[in-house]
């Protein structure tokens, strides 16, 4: 599992990654576990398909990672076109899995009908979004819900620190933000702005890399991401606190992180499950490892139960 979070921490210093699937083997039951479920890459080559969330992709990057040692024939991508952008190919018919940093929206889930593409929803991880700001940045400390909202809020200006606190600098505020094909960027417009519009002058960006680059290079910036980015990035990056909280494990899985904390998803095609052994496999050493990759690489795993749960939902497409 070290190895598997010194890479993913490296996968998000760079850009989003194809990686062939791979395998854990720490101790005895995992090891007997990948034997059996290994049966399927014998008899023959396998390719297996994700994208969606960039969130979500520091998870299944470590998860693939991991999984390829002991299934050589199985070759799993990962891209990182965005939530949004994952559920287009989703319902293209072009991927076996989507990452989500948000549950399918009603139009989407209203075409993948129509499409005639049957799906399970499987619940990962929980993340706390992180607002950050440069490191010389040494007058933003703590913000509330509601100057969260006016800082990132359009009403037509180009606002300055001192808008919002006339105690601070009297420069403009540079803004960095996931794109729009991004969950992470739903959640915040829709649970923190209220589904009012985003400054309009903000950078945008699928890949979180480039908003860390930004912010990091940018002394009036702030930018928001998931909790692993900034984690990877916290020497170069200032976090800031919501409401006196600081976002960190502990304050995620209470949910006194609040309401920066969402849960994270994966989006199983059924077919692909019934079709192909190796989805199966696959899926199952995911939901079986999600919890533990999860807290690896910066998130917060759910309930044992979720999992019971997800495996039970997986058991019933074979």
């Amino acid at each position: 599992m070290k190895k598997a979070k010194n890479l993913v921490a490296a996968t998000m210093i760079g850009s989003a990654l194809l990686l062939g699937a791979c395998g854990q083997g720490d101790g005895k039951s995992k090891s007997s576990e990948a034997e059996q479920t290994a049966k399927a890459d014998e008899v023959a080559e396998s390719n297996i398909s994700g994208d969606g969330s960039s969130t979500v992709a520091p998870i299944l990057e470590g998860i693939v990672e991991e999984y390829s040692a002991s299934h050589p024939k199985t070759q799993v991508s990962v891209g990182v076109s965005g939530t949004g952008g994952g559920f287009e190919k989703f319902i293209n018919g072009e991927t076996d899995f989507s990452n989500a940093s948000r549950p399918v929206k009603d139009e989407e889930a209203a075409k993948l009908k129509e499409a005639g593409i049957d799906y399970t929803e499987m619940k990962i991880a929980y993340d706390g979004i992180s607002i950050v700001v440069n490191k010389d940045n040494d007058w933003v400390e703590d913000l509330t819900v509601d100057q969260l909202k006016e800082i990132w809020t359009e009403n037509g200006k180009n606002k300055k620190w001192s808008d919002i606190n006339p105690k601070w600098p009297k420069e403009k505020i540079s803004f960095y933000s996931p794109g729009t094909d991004s969950g992470t960027y739903d959640y915040f417009v829709n649970d923190i702005l209220e589904g009012k519009d985003l400054v309009k002058n903000a950078t945008l960006s699928e890949d979180d890399n480039v908003l860390v680059k930004g912010v990091e290079s940018d002394r009036n910036g702030i930018g928001y991401f998931g909790f692993a980015y900034y984690l990877a990035n916290k020497d170069q990056l200032k976090v800031v606190k919501i409401g006196g909280i600081e976002p960190t494990h502990e304050t995620i899985k209470s949910g006194t992180y609040t309401p920066l904390s969402r849960p994270l998803f994966v989006y199983v095609k059924n077919k692909s499950v019934k079709e192909n052994a190796s989805m199966y496999n696959f899926m199952k050493y995911t939901i079986e490892n999600a919890g533990e990759m999860a807290e690896a690489v910066g998130y917060v795993k759910t309930p044992d139960e979720d999992y019971k749960k997800d495996l039970e939902s997986l058991e019933g497409l074979k």
